[in-house]
């Protein structure tokens, strides 16, 4: 889906003092960013950050960082979890904000940068086999999480799209990951801690079941899986 452009999202997000405008300059002092030492979670892809902005702010034993690739939607993100902030009459001191292009995620993490848990909700599925790759639950992707998410830390990752899900699944296990969870449907699963978002909300008005796994890292695997492609075969595909 294309994000039409918003130009009061740049000016917003330089004044904001949860947005972060230089996150490779915080690579392994990430924690050292929040007034707390806490837990870490991550969400990868946040969207408008209407489950960041619940998640958060119910959570104050908790640090949260939201990262997505665009300036103008992340815009969505700091004025959505202000407002949820603002009715909970608190200060955002626990979450953290920016825009960043995943695939480069270890330019801004690296393994000082300890997460618990790292939240996917409905990334793009990239359903052309040449764009496969590009997908946040991809092979090479995870294998890049497991540089900074903790041993026996988790990825929960929730989708509407049944061909993404079960190559997830397959992702996943090569990657040294167990299933410590799943449903193939979601609101009937009784999972209490699901956070319904506008997004998911439309998926299900459309009669689309939602999929959804928690699955335990158990230490980075010895050598990238084969599916993975070479570097520079990523790079060809980028450019074209």
């Amino acid at each position: 889906m294309r994000i039409r452009r918003k130009p009061w999202a740049r000016p917003e997000l330089a004044e904001c003092p949860f947005c972060i405008d230089d996150p490779e300059n915080h690579i392994g002092h990430w924690h050292e960013l929040f007034p707390k030492q806490q837990p870490l979670h991550l969400e990868l892809g946040c969207g408008k950050g209407g489950f960041m902005a619940q998640k958060a702010v119910s959570n104050p034993d908790i640090n949260f960082i939201a990262v997505d690739i665009k300036s103008d939607i992340l815009g969505l993100t700091k004025r959505n979890i202000e407002k949820a902030y603002a009715q909970a009459e608190k200060e955002p001191d626990n979450v953290r904000i920016f825009a960043y292009d995943i695939e480069r995620i270890l330019q801004v993490f690296d393994s000082n940068d300890v997460v618990d848990r790292i939240y996917i909700n409905f990334c793009n599925p990239w359903p052309k086999k040449k764009h496969k790759k590009k997908r946040l639950t991809y092979p090479r992707q995870l294998f890049f999480y497991q540089e900074f998410l903790k041993n026996g830390g988790e990825i929960w990752f929730k989708t509407d799209d049944d061909e993404l899900f079960e190559e997830s699944l397959t992702y996943f296990n090569m990657c040294g990951f167990t299933q410590e969870y799943i449903t193939y449907d979601l609101a009937a699963s009784g999972f209490a801690e699901n956070i319904v978002t506008e997004h998911e909300n439309m998926f299900m008005e459309q009669g689309i079941k939602i999929k959804f796994l928690i699955a335990k890292n158990h230490g980075r695997v010895s050598a990238l899986p084969p599916i993975v492609p070479k570097e520079s075969e990523t790079e060809e595909n980028q450019e074209s």
